[in-house]
């Protein structure tokens, strides 16, 4: 079978089984420079991979200044590819399955409560001065972050719907889409109940998002990455990146 039809098969099997589009994005990109490397190498048929070929793949990607992270994250892709061709019968045996992982020390900079206030700060000034929706939201975001460690997909996701105001939870989809209940403080409880009020106001018609766009529409991972990048630039931290998964 000719590896560039498998590599679309693969794809056309992950949207069947309602993947999501950021996780498809991430296999055309991480899995897809491997079908590359392959093609460019004359191995056009996926018969003719062998480990040595997956192999000499990701040390192309540690000569090019990948991470140890960046490469179990392009074997697990390669792997997962594999294993959809075994169990659809197009080959025998899994051959990225004997490729090791790499090890890697992981230190993970957090914020430091200074730092943590001169955001929430920043936002504070920026709604006093301007009563703006955008200053409300940014400030929002940041204490809805901290007060319940929820993930960026989850944020972007969150509806007035799933936030149970009166047992202080909010249901959220987690990794593999599994529901999970978070609780949240009565401080968080009446920050959110005054923003809810805020964006009646502003927009007249409030949408099922906690947090929109200009538009009233729901937030885009593209969108809230331009949050952050902006409080990046405005906050000049040295140590440490001004991302959603920081918080």
């Amino acid at each position: 079978m000719l590896l560039k039809f498998a590599f679309q098969d693969f794809l056309e099997d992950r949207k069947f089984k309602n993947t999501t589009e950021a996780n498809i994005q991430n296999y055309k990109v991480l899995l897809g420079g491997f079908v590359d490397y392959c093609q460019s190498n004359n191995i056009l048929n996926i018969e003719e991979i062998e480990t040595i070929h997956v192999k000499s793949y990701l040390r192309e990607c540690q000569k090019k200044g990948n991470s140890a992270s960046t490469i179990d994250t392009k074997l697990q892709r390669i792997r997962a590819f594999f294993n959809y061709l075994v169990e659809e019968g197009v080959i025998k045996k899994n051959v990225a399955s004997r490729v090791k992982r790499q090890k890697e020390d992981i230190k993970i900079n957090v914020f430091n409560d200074k730092q943590i206030q001169q955001m929430l700060s920043y936002y504070r000034g920026l709604k006093r001065r301007e009563k703006s929706y955008f200053a409300y939201r940014g400030y929002m975001m940041i204490l809805t972050l901290l007060g319940t460690g929820i993930r960026r997909t989850e944020i972007i996701n969150l509806k007035w719907s799933d936030v149970d105001f009166e047992n202080l939870t909010m249901s959220v989809y987690g990794k593999n889409r599994k529901k999970e209940i978070v609780f949240f403080t009565e401080k968080l409880a009446k920050e959110l109940s005054a923003y809810n009020l805020f964006c009646k106001q502003h927009f007249k018609k409030l949408s099922e998002y906690v947090f929109v766009n200009r538009d009233n529409t729901q937030m885009t991972p593209n969108s809230i990455m331009l949050v952050f990048q902006n409080l990046q630039k405005k906050m000049n931290f040295s140590n440490v990146r001004v991302s959603p998964h920081t918080f």
